[in-house]
């Protein structure tokens, strides 16, 4: 399975870090693709190196602007003109999507692909690994969207929340028919 993984590439302490890299020794060990941003940096680089540690194979989807942070000896790495075209490419490219912990940019590419979903332009899986208590207001929130009728389709059929790294996987893996 190709999953694409939104998140931070910012440097972050061992709370965050810990759970994303055994995400990634996950995803590596089930055979799986990392479709990412690109980056050698902070987060980014964590769960790359955890991917290609465990024999998975990465799939990196940079901005021109962010060139000189690609990280070299990627499986795959495409050049995107802005990032408009790189989401949609990180998206194109997967089978999956996985929304870790991040700032404006994850936050950003997480409700893309829900507003997708919601217009039932794609019909992957989503799952946000609420690291930490991370999204624990933006899980709120959407609970009260979907409870006071913003949303036309159900909460649950948009996205599937999840604590733990291994939570995450299996809901994939089982969506996909993956035992």
């Amino acid at each position: 399975m190709r999953i694409c993984v939104f998140l931070s590439a910012a440097d972050l302490d061992d709370r965050y870090t810990r759970p994303a890299r055994e995400f990634a020794e996950l995803l590596g060990k089930g055979g799986h693709t990392l479709v990412w941003g690109g980056s050698d940096v902070g987060l980014m680089k964590v769960v790359a190196d955890g991917v290609q540690e465990a024999g998975g194979r990465l799939c990196g989807v940079s901005v021109d602007f962010l060139r000189d942070r690609t990280r070299p000896g990627a499986d795959e790495m495409v050049i995107a003109k802005d990032l408009a075209e790189r989401k949609k490419l990180l998206l194109e490219k997967a089978d999956a999507v996985v929304v870790m912990v991040g700032g404006t940019g994850t936050l950003d590419e997480a409700t893309e692909i829900l507003e997708l979903k919601k217009h039932g332009h794609t019909d992957k899986p989503v799952v946000l690994l609420n690291t930490a208590g991370f999204y624990d207001g933006l899980k709120e929130q959407f609970r009260r969207m979907d409870d006071e009728g913003f949303l036309p389709r159900p909460l649950t059929d948009l996205v599937f929340f999840v604590e733990e790294p291994v939570g995450a996987l299996a809901y994939l893996e089982e969506s996909q028919g993956i035992e």
